[in-house]
């Protein structure tokens, strides 16, 4: 099967599952790959260099950014930039494989705008703001401001929810995933 350059990719906003989702989606597809982000941000304690993030200096971020090694980059928080690197795309696909972005709803309209074609974009919506709230407290890494700050933020993100191929509403874990991965086996089999 050709898996050049196909891509796809989970958004949401921060606290509606996409990061379980994607791990679920990577157990089941061996054919996938997860594509690691670049970030600017401080690496959280059980985060790795290289495997979770390729954590980086804002200087080189944006060394980066001037010499366009970016298929798509943000600044998602305050001084806090992340991005996909086209090497790690190449890497991927190198290796024979899909590669599998997990990245905010901005990021994702930006590699849908560079890689139109063969592109599967999935959407994972939270069952309500409130929900979101309560989930992104429950992880103890938010000050009242931080946890604001993503709430406005996730606000305005389900605004584009229409603008990718699928919405999964993420109320109920395991039936989220099967939706996913019904979705998923179907492009990969295209």
């Amino acid at each position: 099967m050709a898996f050049y350059h196909k891509l796809i990719v989970i958004t949401a906003p921060s606290g509606a599952g996409k990061t379980s989702i994607t791990r679920y989606l990577l157990k089941t597809f061996p054919q996938l790959a997860f594509s690691i982000s670049a970030a600017t941000r401080q690496p959280r304690s059980y985060e790795k260099d290289g495997v979770d993030y390729y954590f980086t200096s804002l200087e080189d971020f944006k060394e980066k950014i001037r010499q366009k090694e970016f298929a798509e980059w943000e600044m998602v928080y305050e001084g806090k930039y992340y991005g996909t690197l086209k090497s790690e795309l190449e890497r991927i696909w190198d290796d024979q494989k899909v590669p599998l972005l997990d990245i905010d709803v901005k990021g994702a309209i930006h590699v849908k705008q560079q890689y139109p074609e063969s592109l599967l974009t999935i959407f994972i919506e939270p069952p309500s703001i409130e929900e979101l709230k309560k989930r992104l407290a429950s992880r103890g890494t938010e000050t009242d401001e931080s946890l604001q700050a993503r709430i406005n933020k996730a606000s305005y993100e389900l605004s584009f929810k229409d603008q990718f191929n699928y919405c999964i509403l993420n109320d109920d874990f395991t039936r989220a995933c099967g939706e996913a991965d019904r979705i998923v086996k179907a492009f990969l089999e295209k």
